[in-house]
């Protein structure tokens, strides 16, 4: 996030907590915690890091385009996207082997594809504040 921050420059650099505030945007429910059934988990893990991979290839692409000198900023999306795409197949072969899930449910938040260049800035920024506010929740759980 603070990678990306510093890459947007004016406004985002000053009014963070205004511009990038994630109360207002999709982003998938994590309702466990610690005494929550394994499974339940699990899913709900699977779904957070699926809607996380799709995001982080928007939040690429658009940073790609506007950003496309930001060395730091664009090798850290790509290895996070990379990561989660580890958790991803790991999840995917947990559910299948010890629950017998070989589907889950996924949403998508929305794409910015076509959305002007301070939108998908500020969409970007939006959707990594939320990120590292769930993730530590997630982590909390397991």
């Amino acid at each position: 996030l603070s990678s990306q921050l510093k890459c947007q420059g004016e406004p985002f650099s000053s009014e963070t907590d205004k511009l990038c505030n994630p109360s207002g945007i999709f982003f998938p429910a994590f309702r466990v915690n610690r005494t929550s059934e394994r499974k339940e988990v699990m899913v709900a893990m699977y779904k957070l890091f699926a809607f996380l991979n799709a995001s982080l290839g928007n939040i690429t692409r658009d940073q790609e385009e506007l950003n496309p000198t930001a060395k730091e900023l664009l090798d850290r999306l790509h290895n996070t996207t990379k990561t989660t795409r580890g958790l991803i197949s790991n999840l995917t072969c947990l559910l299948c082997k010890n629950y017998n899930i070989f589907q889950v449910d996924v949403s998508y938040g929305e794409s910015s594809k076509g959305k002007g260049t301070f939108k998908k800035k500020q969409q970007g920024c939006q959707v990594l504040r939320k990120y590292v506010q769930v993730i530590g929740q997630a982590a909390r759980v397991l």
